[in-house]
Formats: structure tokens, sequence, C-alpha cells
């Protein structure tokens, strides 16, 4: 698939964050990573760098919110999905090593203290995430009163196991949080 000029520097945005944060990314950087031509920033982000960064974390929320789509339909469990959500991190880890994390928990712990906006597009990128996640175990047969409490659970418990896996560049935070939850998850499941 042919990506545009724009559609390359979102994504190199959000790839550049995942492992340096939105400080320690420069616009020249997102540029040359994606292979796009000079002046093409002021072209397509007018904003500056917080429009492309408002769009990375924008483009993360979907990527993940698509990747637990997927997940859930190979997993008939809450279990399962919460498995298969942390199991794409634990293979990444393992493949790519522990460099990059979530661009949206990067670019909280970055700037969104000081910047409204970013901190509403990662409120966003985060509910994006979370409304598929709360679907599917409406879906599993979770009652509706705890899909987005459960669906908060999920993600804040994966979230925290990235950050320490990365740390400890080691996986076993990933695999105490799946060992952990996955009893408790099945069990809000109606009988």
């Amino acid at each position: 698939m042919n990506h545009s000029p724009r559609e390359r520097m979102v994504y190199s945005a959000a790839q550049l964050i995942r492992t340096q944060g939105v400080s320690g990314t420069g616009m020249r950087e997102v540029v040359e990573h994606a292979s796009a031509p000079r002046g093409s920033l002021q072209h397509y982000f007018p904003g500056g760098k917080d429009q492309l960064v408002r769009e990375a974390v924008t483009w993360a929320g979907s990527f993940a919110a698509a990747r637990v789509k997927r997940c859930a339909q190979q997993a008939p469990t809450p279990s399962g999905l919460f498995a298969g959500m942390v199991g794409q991190w634990r293979d990444q880890f393992r493949e790519d090593g522990f460099a990059a994390g979530c661009p949206l928990v990067a670019t909280t712990a970055d700037v969104v203290a000081a910047n409204e906006k970013l901190r509403d597009a990662v409120k966003d990128g985060f509910e994006t995430w979370l409304e598929p996640v709360a679907e599917s175990l409406r879906g599993m047969g979770v009652p509706e009163e705890r899909c987005r409490t459960l669906a908060l659970l999920m993600i804040s418990s994966l979230e925290g196991a990235i950050v320490l896996a990365r740390a400890q560049e080691d996986v076993a935070p990933l695999d105490a949080v799946v060992h952990e939850l996955g009893p408790l998850l099945d069990a809000a499941v109606r009988a």
C-alpha cells in the first residue's frame, strides 16, 4: 500500500514519539523518517509540531483500537482478549527490544501537563482504544455496568506492565498481568 507523505509523517511521528517522547522528536527527523519532501511539514501541518503530535496520538488510539478488534475476533473470553492484547506487546519486545513503548503514554508523560490540546488528543486516543475493549467485553457476556471499568483496568494494567517491562527489559510484568487478571476478567461474565 502506498501512503501519502502526510500519512507517512503522522506514522513516523508516532513511531519516534514511542522511543524519544515528544520533546525528543524533531520535525526534521519526522520528515527524514517518513521519506517526505522537505517543506511538506508546513504544507500538511500548518499548526506545527502540536498539530502533528495530536494527529500521531489520534493515529495511535485508532491503531490500538484496530488491534483490539483483531484480538477479539480470535478470543472468546475476556481473559483471551486481554492475553491477545498483551501478547502483541510481548512479541514486539522479544522481536525488537524494549526501546519503544506506547505513544499515548509517552505523550502523557512528556507534555500533557503543559498543553491542553495535546491532553485532549491523548484523552481522545485512549477513549478510542477503550471503546472496542468495552464493546468486546459486552459481546462476551460481561454486564454493561462493568464493561467500561474492566476495559479501564485492562488498559491501565497493560500500560503499567509495558512501562515496567521496558524499565526492566523483561516481559515478566506482561506475563504477570495476564496471569493475575485473567481469572478476574472471566469471572465477570454472566453465568
